[in-house]
């Protein structure tokens, strides 16, 4: 049963590389197994890119198996150089410690705690290092460490062949530190299994060895593929543009919309490791691309599916409600909670502290009274209102010299003004 799980994972696209393929399957068929995921608070939000991982953690646990989720409060302090090309820029111990809070329990969400023998737990490395004294760390984890090893792990390498920016000792030590937290769940949770993204595959592989040299045990490693874009290039934060799945900081409208418009080269690998369709709602999928792509049923399918996961029916309710409304101009049926994303990030705005504020004055503050020739006059502004090309809130603007009102706004707050079809600005009273 568990050889084919391993087999459905591969299939999936979900492993790049495993440590002892056969030894692997045979450990996880003879038994309930444990196995952990970190995720260092380099930010007070996961993102899209955690997705895999989270989701891959779940995958084991409906398997039988017992998922950690380890929050890096102790390794977030210094940052892992894995795939990086430049030093992070360290955190303030407060910074950290309010991201642990929020990553453990918008990491929760995704997994069982209450389901016997395979609850999940959530742990923090900080536990167990800030107790650590430096004598004890390298007399007794550091000694089984080879720095001709170290120095020879790509990401390492690569630093150091850089003269420009080369590799602190600080990051260098990062990989001691990821092993040690694999040793002491090993320990106290009869943890066998790491899982990680595959830049970080140096790192678990070293966490195998100390396993093996203290604990005079087989350990097991598995790396999952970062989530890419059609061109190759991750999802990260340091690429930017990524949502995030605090709904704060991208809201359910704008997820929803990430995942719609996503490259047709990519959305089943999507549809397969994002989501648990079933092979055959997948394979009905891959038709529907092949037979009409136009529709972006793929894509459509992928945001709902993805959105539901992160922010529950609601926000996918609210999400294709946004959508429809804006493409139908149906604002009025907006709640004031759909016109509160949209303020946060689904459309540019203009937030106006007085009672009221003049057409043509927002429609070139806005940008959308640009001419022909790039320019963006009053005098376009008028032309868009005479010739009805402008809307506000669903409605023909026929007067040039239209003021926008607190008292017309919808919930007192909120105009939509809108150029022809696509063009969409959002009005917020009270700014």
């Amino acid at each position: 049963m568990q050889q084919g799980f391993l087999s459905e994972l591969n299939s999936l696209g979900l492993i790049v590389q495993t440590s002892a393929d056969e030894d692997l399957a045979e450990h996880l068929s003879s038994g309930q197994r444990t196995v952990y995921c970190g995720f260092d608070p380099t930010a007070d939000s996961l993102h899209v890119g955690n997705l895999v991982p989270l989701l891959a953690l779940r995958r084991f646990q409906l398997a039988g198996h017992r998922p950690i989720l380890l929050v890096g409060g102790a390794t977030g302090m210094i940052g892992d150089p894995s795939g990086r090309s430049s030093e992070r820029e360290l955190r303030s111990p407060e910074e950290i410690a309010s991201s642990v809070d929020k990553l453990s329990t918008q990491a929760s969400r995704f997994l069982d705690f209450d389901c016997g023998d395979t609850s999940a737990v959530v742990v923090d490395n900080a536990e167990w290092t800030k107790e650590l004294t430096v004598i004890h760390f390298l007399r007794d984890i550091g000694k089984h460490f080879s720095v001709n090893a170290m120095i020879n792990k790509e990401f390492v390498r690569s630093r150091i062949e850089d003269d420009s920016v080369g590799i602190s000792y600080t990051e260098f030590s990062y990989i001691l530190l990821q092993s040690y937290d694999f040793l002491v769940l090993n320990q106290r949770y009869d943890c066998t299994i790491q899982m990680g993204g595959n830049d970080q595959w140096g790192n678990i592989t070293s966490g195998l060895d100390l396993i093996r040299r203290i604990e005079r045990k087989q350990a097991f490693a598995l790396s999952y593929p970062l989530l890419t874009k059609a061109d190759g290039t991750k999802f990260g934060k340091s690429t930017g543009g990524i949502p995030w799945l605090d709904p704060s900081k991208t809201s359910p409208y704008m997820f929803y919309q990430f995942w719609r418009n996503c490259d047709d080269e990519v959305v089943i690998h999507f549809l397969k490791i994002l989501t648990f369709l079933d092979a055959g709602d997948i394979a009905e999928m891959q038709r529907a691309l092949e037979e009409d792509p136009g529709r972006r049923l793929p894509q459509i399918k992928l945001a709902q599916e993805i959105t539901d996961i992160v922010h529950g029916d609601e926000g996918v309710q609210a999400a294709e409600r946004i959508t429809d409304a804006l493409f139908a101009n149906d604002i009025d049926s907006l709640a004031e909670e759909d016109l509160a994303q949209l303020a946060l990030d689904g459309m540019s705005s203009t937030e106006i502290s007085s009672a009221s504020v003049s057409l043509v004055d927002v429609l070139v503050s806005s940008g959308l009274a640009v001419t022909p020739r790039g320019e963006v006059t009053q005098g376009q502004a008028k032309k868009l209102i005479k010739s009805n090309a402008v809307s506000v809130n669903g409605d023909k603007a026929e007067d040039e010299v239209m003021m926008l009102s607190i008292d017309s706004a919808l919930y007192g707050k909120y105009l939509i003004v809108q150029k022809g079809k696509k063009n969409h600005h959002l009005v917020v009273f009270g700014g």
